[in-house]
Protein backbone atom coordinates (compact mmCIF):
# COMPACT_ATOMS: atom_id res chain seq x y z
CA UNK A 1 0.00 0.00 0.00
CA UNK A 2 1.71 3.08 -0.73
CA UNK A 3 1.33 5.65 2.05
CA UNK A 4 -0.69 9.04 1.08
CA UNK A 5 2.14 11.30 2.34
CA UNK A 6 4.36 9.33 -0.20
CA UNK A 7 1.56 9.75 -2.94
CA UNK A 8 2.14 12.96 -2.70
CA UNK A 9 4.86 13.95 -2.79
CA UNK A 10 5.56 10.98 -5.72
CA UNK A 11 3.56 13.53 -7.51
CA UNK A 12 4.83 16.97 -6.81
CA UNK A 13 8.64 15.59 -6.79
CA UNK A 14 10.96 16.86 -9.52
CA UNK A 15 11.42 13.12 -10.99
CA UNK A 16 13.07 11.15 -11.21
CA UNK A 17 13.10 10.70 -7.26
CA UNK A 18 13.56 8.47 -4.56
CA UNK A 19 10.77 9.04 -1.78
CA UNK A 20 11.81 7.43 1.96
CA UNK A 21 8.79 6.68 4.52
CA UNK A 22 10.86 7.20 7.33
CA UNK A 23 7.83 6.93 10.19
CA UNK A 24 7.06 3.44 8.10
CA UNK A 25 10.76 2.47 8.37
CA UNK A 26 10.46 3.23 12.07
CA UNK A 27 7.49 0.73 12.65
CA UNK A 28 8.57 -1.48 10.49
CA UNK A 29 12.38 -1.32 12.53
CA UNK A 30 10.61 -1.07 16.05
CA UNK A 31 8.48 -4.57 15.40
CA UNK A 32 11.65 -5.99 14.55
CA UNK A 33 13.43 -5.13 17.34
CA UNK A 34 10.27 -6.27 19.88
CA UNK A 35 9.74 -9.56 18.08
CA UNK A 36 13.41 -10.93 18.00
CA UNK A 37 15.63 -11.77 21.39
CA UNK A 38 18.92 -11.23 19.67
CA UNK A 39 20.94 -8.32 19.56
CA UNK A 40 20.05 -6.72 15.79
CA UNK A 41 23.02 -5.31 13.69
CA UNK A 42 21.74 -3.18 10.48
CA UNK A 43 23.38 -3.97 7.85
CA UNK A 44 24.80 -0.71 6.02
CA UNK A 45 25.08 -2.03 2.52
CA UNK A 46 20.99 -2.19 1.64
CA UNK A 47 20.88 1.13 1.96
CA UNK A 48 23.74 3.95 4.20
CA UNK A 49 21.42 6.73 3.58
CA UNK A 50 22.22 8.89 6.22
CA UNK A 51 18.53 10.14 7.07
CA UNK A 52 17.67 6.25 6.68
CA UNK A 53 20.67 5.06 9.34
CA UNK A 54 19.32 8.19 11.62
CA UNK A 55 16.10 6.93 11.32
CA UNK A 56 17.03 3.19 12.28
CA UNK A 57 19.27 4.01 14.79
CA UNK A 58 16.80 3.59 18.19
CA UNK A 59 15.76 0.52 17.03
CA UNK A 60 19.15 -1.36 16.11
CA UNK A 61 22.18 -2.69 18.30
CA UNK A 62 24.91 -1.70 16.05
CA UNK A 63 25.32 -1.54 12.22
CA UNK A 64 27.50 -4.15 10.12
CA UNK A 65 29.74 -2.57 7.86
CA UNK A 66 31.49 -4.32 4.85
CA UNK A 67 34.44 -1.70 3.75
CA UNK A 68 36.50 0.85 4.91
CA UNK A 69 34.25 3.48 3.11
CA UNK A 70 31.08 1.81 4.58
CA UNK A 71 32.42 2.12 8.07
CA UNK A 72 33.77 5.51 7.99
CA UNK A 73 29.95 6.97 6.73
CA UNK A 74 28.66 5.41 9.48
CA UNK A 75 31.09 6.57 11.94
CA UNK A 76 30.51 9.97 10.87
CA UNK A 77 26.38 9.63 10.46
CA UNK A 78 26.14 7.82 13.93
CA UNK A 79 29.01 9.01 16.44
CA UNK A 80 29.35 6.08 18.64
CA UNK A 81 27.52 3.22 17.07
CA UNK A 82 28.59 -0.02 17.75
CA UNK A 83 30.30 -1.18 14.34
CA UNK A 84 31.32 -4.75 13.41
CA UNK A 85 33.12 -5.03 10.21
CA UNK A 86 32.49 -7.89 8.13
CA UNK A 87 33.56 -9.11 4.40
CA UNK A 88 36.26 -10.26 2.45
CA UNK A 89 39.62 -8.63 1.39
CA UNK A 90 40.09 -6.25 3.74
CA UNK A 91 43.25 -4.19 3.22
CA UNK A 92 45.53 -3.28 5.79
CA UNK A 93 44.38 0.16 6.08
CA UNK A 94 41.04 -0.86 6.39
CA UNK A 95 41.94 -3.91 9.44
CA UNK A 96 43.43 -0.46 11.39
CA UNK A 97 39.94 1.12 11.60
CA UNK A 98 38.10 0.62 14.80
CA UNK A 99 35.10 -1.48 15.21
CA UNK A 100 33.04 -3.30 18.33
CA UNK A 101 33.29 -6.81 16.44
CA UNK A 102 36.12 -7.42 13.02
CA UNK A 103 34.61 -10.38 11.67
CA UNK A 104 37.87 -12.55 10.83
CA UNK A 105 37.54 -14.27 7.23
CA UNK A 106 40.47 -16.19 7.18
CA UNK A 107 44.35 -17.54 8.86
CA UNK A 108 45.75 -14.64 6.82
CA UNK A 109 43.48 -12.28 7.70
CA UNK A 110 43.98 -13.02 11.21
CA UNK A 111 47.78 -13.15 10.80
CA UNK A 112 47.40 -9.72 9.83
CA UNK A 113 45.09 -8.24 12.19
CA UNK A 114 47.45 -9.63 14.86
CA UNK A 115 50.38 -7.73 13.31
CA UNK A 116 48.91 -4.70 14.08
CA UNK A 117 49.12 -5.47 17.55
CA UNK A 118 45.97 -4.01 18.63
CA UNK A 119 43.65 -4.89 21.16
CA UNK A 120 40.64 -5.91 19.18
CA UNK A 121 37.37 -8.02 20.03
CA UNK A 122 37.03 -10.71 16.66
CA UNK A 123 34.39 -13.12 15.49
CA UNK A 124 35.81 -16.32 13.10
CA UNK A 125 33.23 -16.35 10.05
CA UNK A 126 32.81 -19.87 9.30
CA UNK A 127 31.56 -21.72 5.98
CA UNK A 128 29.71 -24.33 7.51
CA UNK A 129 28.21 -27.29 5.24
CA UNK A 130 24.51 -26.21 6.45
CA UNK A 131 21.57 -27.10 4.40
CA UNK A 132 19.74 -24.11 3.15
CA UNK A 133 16.41 -25.11 1.35
CA UNK A 134 15.15 -22.81 -0.61
CA UNK A 135 18.17 -20.25 -0.82
CA UNK A 136 17.97 -17.50 -2.87
CA UNK A 137 21.80 -17.48 -2.34
CA UNK A 138 24.10 -19.34 -1.04
CA UNK A 139 27.32 -16.98 1.18
CA UNK A 140 29.97 -20.06 0.39
CA UNK A 141 33.04 -19.45 -1.38
CA UNK A 142 35.07 -16.33 -0.30
CA UNK A 143 32.64 -15.81 2.75
CA UNK A 144 34.58 -17.01 5.98
CA UNK A 145 36.51 -19.94 6.10
CA UNK A 146 35.98 -23.80 6.55
CA UNK A 147 35.98 -25.36 10.25
CA UNK A 148 38.99 -27.48 9.50
CA UNK A 149 40.95 -23.98 8.98
CA UNK A 150 39.77 -22.55 13.08
CA UNK A 151 42.26 -24.73 14.40
CA UNK A 152 45.12 -22.09 12.85
CA UNK A 153 43.17 -19.45 13.95
CA UNK A 154 42.83 -20.53 17.75
CA UNK A 155 46.91 -21.43 17.83
CA UNK A 156 47.36 -17.94 16.38
CA UNK A 157 45.19 -16.34 19.29
CA UNK A 158 46.30 -18.37 21.82
CA UNK A 159 49.85 -16.34 21.12
CA UNK A 160 48.50 -12.79 20.74
CA UNK A 161 46.70 -12.04 23.50
CA UNK A 162 45.86 -8.09 21.90
CA UNK A 163 43.06 -10.23 20.23
CA UNK A 164 40.14 -11.72 22.23
CA UNK A 165 38.24 -14.05 20.50
CA UNK A 166 34.17 -13.41 21.23
CA UNK A 167 32.69 -15.91 19.14
CA UNK A 168 31.56 -17.35 15.71
CA UNK A 169 30.15 -15.57 13.06
CA UNK A 170 27.77 -17.68 9.81
CA UNK A 171 25.75 -15.94 7.81
CA UNK A 172 25.30 -18.95 5.06
CA UNK A 173 22.66 -18.11 3.10
CA UNK A 174 20.12 -15.20 1.68
CA UNK A 175 16.43 -15.40 0.57
CA UNK A 176 15.03 -17.63 3.63
CA UNK A 177 11.93 -17.48 5.20
CA UNK A 178 11.37 -17.33 8.39
CA UNK A 179 11.32 -21.34 8.94
CA UNK A 180 14.29 -21.76 6.82
CA UNK A 181 16.06 -19.27 8.67
CA UNK A 182 15.44 -21.18 11.90
CA UNK A 183 16.21 -24.43 10.52
CA UNK A 184 20.02 -22.66 9.25
CA UNK A 185 20.34 -21.00 12.78
CA UNK A 186 19.41 -24.39 14.82
CA UNK A 187 21.93 -26.15 12.64
CA UNK A 188 24.96 -23.09 13.47
CA UNK A 189 24.25 -23.28 16.94
CA UNK A 190 24.20 -26.86 16.97
CA UNK A 191 28.02 -26.15 15.91
CA UNK A 192 28.83 -23.39 17.80
CA UNK A 193 27.85 -24.87 21.11
CA UNK A 194 30.07 -28.17 20.27
CA UNK A 195 33.13 -25.80 19.22
CA UNK A 196 32.96 -22.75 21.67
CA UNK A 197 34.19 -23.26 24.88
CA UNK A 198 31.31 -22.05 27.16
CA UNK A 199 28.95 -19.29 26.26
CA UNK A 200 29.48 -16.95 24.15
CA UNK A 201 28.99 -14.63 21.29
CA UNK A 202 27.06 -16.19 17.74
CA UNK A 203 26.08 -14.48 15.00
CA UNK A 204 23.35 -15.82 12.74
CA UNK A 205 23.74 -12.98 10.00
CA UNK A 206 21.43 -11.71 7.94
CA UNK A 207 19.22 -13.02 4.74
CA UNK A 208 15.75 -12.94 5.41
CA UNK A 209 13.52 -13.27 2.35
CA UNK A 210 12.28 -9.60 0.73
CA UNK A 211 9.39 -11.41 -2.10
CA UNK A 212 9.70 -8.85 -4.60
CA UNK A 213 6.76 -11.00 -6.36
CA UNK A 214 4.20 -10.93 -3.61
CA UNK A 215 4.73 -7.31 -1.71
CA UNK A 216 2.94 -8.38 1.16
CA UNK A 217 4.35 -11.42 2.25
CA UNK A 218 6.78 -10.34 4.34
CA UNK A 219 9.42 -12.02 6.64
CA UNK A 220 7.47 -13.46 9.62
CA UNK A 221 9.16 -11.86 12.46
CA UNK A 222 7.11 -12.82 15.09
CA UNK A 223 7.58 -16.48 14.12
CA UNK A 224 11.27 -16.01 13.78
CA UNK A 225 11.73 -14.53 17.08
CA UNK A 226 9.82 -16.84 18.79
CA UNK A 227 11.38 -19.55 17.38
CA UNK A 228 14.70 -18.21 18.11
CA UNK A 229 14.29 -17.93 22.07
CA UNK A 230 13.27 -21.23 21.81
CA UNK A 231 16.68 -21.95 20.28
CA UNK A 232 18.64 -20.02 22.76
CA UNK A 233 20.54 -21.07 25.66
CA UNK A 234 20.88 -19.40 28.46
CA UNK A 235 24.51 -17.07 28.63
CA UNK A 236 24.39 -17.07 24.89
CA UNK A 237 24.35 -13.67 23.14
CA UNK A 238 22.75 -14.09 19.55
CA UNK A 239 23.07 -11.58 16.74
CA UNK A 240 21.49 -10.97 13.78
CA UNK A 241 22.22 -8.28 10.79
CA UNK A 242 19.02 -8.24 8.56
CA UNK A 243 19.80 -5.17 6.02
CA UNK A 244 17.03 -5.77 3.11
CA UNK A 245 14.33 -6.78 5.02
CA UNK A 246 14.87 -3.93 7.31
CA UNK A 247 14.50 -1.43 4.67
CA UNK A 248 13.35 -2.26 1.24
CA UNK A 249 9.72 -1.37 2.10
CA UNK A 250 10.05 2.23 3.31
CA UNK A 251 11.16 3.35 -0.54
CA UNK A 252 9.44 4.16 -3.67
CA UNK A 253 11.43 5.34 -6.99
CA UNK A 254 9.49 7.36 -8.97
CA UNK A 255 9.49 8.47 -12.59
CA UNK A 256 7.10 9.80 -15.01
CA UNK A 257 6.42 8.41 -19.01
CA UNK A 258 8.75 10.21 -22.19
CA UNK A 259 7.22 7.67 -24.50
CA UNK A 260 4.36 5.08 -25.51
CA UNK A 261 5.16 2.17 -28.36
CA UNK A 262 3.85 -0.63 -29.93
CA UNK A 263 7.08 -2.99 -31.05
CA UNK A 264 6.60 -6.37 -32.61
CA UNK A 265 3.31 -6.64 -31.10
CA UNK A 266 4.20 -5.91 -27.58
CA UNK A 267 3.37 -2.42 -26.13
CA UNK A 268 6.36 -0.42 -24.07
CA UNK A 269 7.06 2.66 -22.07
CA UNK A 270 9.99 4.73 -21.55
CA UNK A 271 10.09 6.09 -18.41
CA UNK A 272 12.22 8.61 -17.60
CA UNK A 273 15.51 7.17 -15.79
CA UNK A 274 16.37 3.51 -15.63
CA UNK A 275 18.04 0.94 -13.98
CA UNK A 276 21.19 3.33 -13.89
CA UNK A 277 19.04 4.40 -11.14
CA UNK A 278 17.21 1.31 -9.94
CA UNK A 279 19.40 -1.39 -10.74
CA UNK A 280 17.76 -4.01 -8.39
CA UNK A 281 15.26 -5.43 -11.13
CA UNK A 282 18.30 -5.62 -13.31
CA UNK A 283 20.30 -7.24 -10.91
CA UNK A 284 17.74 -10.01 -9.72
CA UNK A 285 16.16 -10.67 -12.63
CA UNK A 286 12.64 -9.48 -11.51
CA UNK A 287 9.45 -7.53 -12.11
CA UNK A 288 9.52 -4.03 -9.55
CA UNK A 289 6.29 -3.87 -8.54
CA UNK A 290 5.08 -0.77 -9.46
CA UNK A 291 1.43 1.42 -9.52
CA UNK A 292 0.56 4.42 -12.15
CA UNK A 293 -0.29 7.44 -9.98
CA UNK A 294 -1.68 10.22 -12.44
CA UNK A 295 -3.53 8.88 -15.60
CA UNK A 296 -2.68 11.63 -18.61
CA UNK A 297 -5.31 11.79 -21.54
CA UNK A 298 -2.21 11.58 -23.86
CA UNK A 299 -1.44 8.48 -26.21
CA UNK A 300 -1.51 5.49 -24.02
CA UNK A 301 -1.40 1.82 -23.71
CA UNK A 302 -3.38 -0.75 -21.38
CA UNK A 303 -2.88 -4.51 -20.80
CA UNK A 304 0.62 -5.59 -20.18
CA UNK A 305 3.01 -3.18 -20.84
CA UNK A 306 6.96 -3.61 -20.46
CA UNK A 307 8.49 -0.77 -18.47
CA UNK A 308 11.64 0.48 -19.55
CA UNK A 309 14.31 3.53 -18.77
CA UNK A 310 16.33 5.55 -21.26
CA UNK A 311 19.76 3.37 -21.19
CA UNK A 312 21.09 2.01 -24.71
CA UNK A 313 20.49 -1.54 -23.86
CA UNK A 314 17.57 -3.66 -23.67
CA UNK A 315 18.38 -5.10 -19.89
CA UNK A 316 17.24 -1.54 -19.11
CA UNK A 317 13.82 -2.96 -18.20
CA UNK A 318 11.83 -2.42 -15.16
CA UNK A 319 8.98 -4.50 -15.18
CA UNK A 320 8.08 -7.03 -18.11
CA UNK A 321 4.22 -7.24 -19.32
CA UNK A 322 3.12 -5.45 -16.40
CA UNK A 323 -0.88 -5.84 -16.21
CA UNK A 324 -2.20 -2.51 -16.14
CA UNK A 325 -4.80 -1.05 -16.94
CA UNK A 326 -4.04 2.24 -19.13
CA UNK A 327 -0.56 4.08 -18.69
CA UNK A 328 0.03 7.53 -20.97
CA UNK A 329 2.78 9.81 -21.84
CA UNK A 330 3.14 12.12 -18.51
CA UNK A 331 1.87 9.17 -16.15
CA UNK A 332 3.88 9.33 -13.01
CA UNK A 333 4.62 5.49 -11.49
CA UNK A 334 5.94 4.75 -8.43
CA UNK A 335 7.96 1.51 -7.90
CA UNK A 336 8.02 -0.19 -4.56
CA UNK A 337 10.41 -1.75 -2.28
CA UNK A 338 13.35 0.26 -3.86
CA UNK A 339 13.94 1.01 -0.31
CA UNK A 340 17.11 -1.34 -0.51
CA UNK A 341 19.84 -2.35 -2.68
CA UNK A 342 18.53 0.12 -5.07
CA UNK A 343 20.03 3.11 -5.72
CA UNK A 344 23.30 2.34 -4.05
CA UNK A 345 24.05 -0.52 -5.99
CA UNK A 346 23.16 1.13 -9.20
CA UNK A 347 25.70 2.27 -11.89
CA UNK A 348 24.57 6.04 -11.96
CA UNK A 349 27.25 7.18 -14.38
CA UNK A 350 26.03 5.62 -17.16
CA UNK A 351 25.32 7.77 -20.71
CA UNK A 352 25.69 10.77 -17.73
CA UNK A 353 21.85 11.03 -17.04
CA UNK A 354 21.09 13.56 -14.29
CA UNK A 355 20.98 12.03 -10.83
CA UNK A 356 17.47 11.45 -8.90
CA UNK A 357 16.15 13.23 -6.28
CA UNK A 358 15.78 12.06 -2.72
CA UNK A 359 12.83 12.71 -0.89
CA UNK A 360 12.22 11.85 3.32
CA UNK A 361 8.47 12.09 4.65
CA UNK A 362 7.37 11.36 7.73
CA UNK A 363 10.55 12.83 9.48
Amino acid sequence: MLPEAVRDRALSARLPAYVYDLAGLRSHAASIRDSVPAEVFYAAKANPDARILAALQPYVDGVEVSSGGELTHVRETLPGARLAFGGPGKTDEELALPAYRIHVESPHELRRLAALRQERDVLLRVNLPVAATGAALSMDGPFGMDPEALGTCLDLLARTPWLRLRGVHAHLASGLGAAQSLGVSAQVLGWARSWLDGPSEINLGGGMAVDYRNPGDRFDWAAYGSGLAALRQAGETLRIEPGRAVTAYCGWYVTDVLDVKRSHGEWYAVLRGGTHHLRTPAAKGHDQPLTVLATRSGPAASGPVTLVGQLCTPKDVFARRAPVERIAIGDVVAFAMAGAYAWNISHHDFLMHPKPAFVYVNE
